[in-house]
């Protein structure tokens, strides 16, 4: 064959391009589970570090399997809510089941335009709940994980994450230590316009619900500040509906009588429907 004539060099093209694309879906498919399950482990570090059970450095260097089991031997219930704070799900915890950050970002698109919910809610053993949060940042998404006590306000802890954001500035929502910390002891205040604030310049002295924004990172401060917002906002009656069992439990415990148990109750269940 003539190597200068065209019809060889379409031959040769197409072989060549024919090849490459067997080999890179031999590639994908061999790499497709193993990518999988180091996502899977990511993710669940990052669930474990805000919940407090050690920081993302312990999990990287004890590896995914250590990782995924010491979830599996915490977790106590993974399941997936409503608007309306109803179950409509549950996550396998037994085999490590969480959301992706592509499941995330699809339910950040249903908060938004109102289309039915399907939310996760981890509950490990000591009673804390970690719920995720995904928003926009500077340069593409941010989300993380916030852990709640059980009288499902308290912050336990936190973390986050970014796809493109600018190291050494917005970045530090990951990457700097400090900036996580301040979440911890803060409180989600419900009963406020903003039930939490990250602010510009620094949160007022005394403020329970708000931390210090990034320096030199305002929007992509701000758009953490938005994530956790909105999502706090679609976990809200979640989050009442913990807070109105506690006080409920309490009042039972100061009762005297079944008439003001039945009070108690009346207000409890008022208290959740609003």
């Amino acid at each position: 064959m003539n190597t200068n004539s065209n019809a060889y060099t379409v031959i040769y093209t197409t072989i060549v391009v024919v090849l490459v694309a067997a080999i890179l879906a031999f590639v994908s498919q061999k790499l497709g589970p193993m990518q999988a399950a180091n996502e899977k482990a990511e993710t669940v570090s990052q669930i474990l570090t805000a919940a407090g059970f050690g920081e993302k450095e312990h999990w990287a260097e004890i590896g995914n399997k250590a990782t995924l089991d010491f979830y599996k031997e915490n977790i106590e219930s993974s399941i997936l809510v409503d608007i309306d704070a109803q179950q409509v799900g549950n996550l396998d915890g037994s085999a490590a089941q969480v959301y992706s950050t592509s499941q995330l970002k699809a339910q950040n698109y249903n908060i938004k335009d109102g289309s039915s919910l399907q939310l996760p809610v981890y509950q490990f053993k000591n009673k804390v709940m970690v719920f995720p949060v995904y928003g926009a940042g500077l340069w593409g998404p941010v989300w993380g994980y916030i852990a709640v006590a059980d009288d499902f306000k308290t912050i336990v802890g936190a973390y986050f994450d970014h796809e493109g954001e600018t190291p050494g500035l917005g970045g530090k929502i990951k990457d700097d230590p400090s900036f996580r910390a301040q979440f911890a002891g803060k409180v989600i205040d419900l009963s406020d316009e903003k039930p939490f604030s990250i602010v510009k310049g620094g949160a007022p002295e005394g403020k329970a619900n708000a931390v210090d924004a990034v320096t030199g990172a305002t929007m992509t401060s701000k758009g953490l500040d938005a994530a956790i917002n909105t999502w706090v906002a679609a976990y809200g009656k979640t989050l009442l509906s913990g807070e109105a069992v506690n006080a409920f439990v309490e009042a039972v415990n100061e009762c005297t009588d079944t008439t003001a148990v039945k009070e108690v109750l009346e207000e409890t269940l008022k208290t959740v429907e609003e």
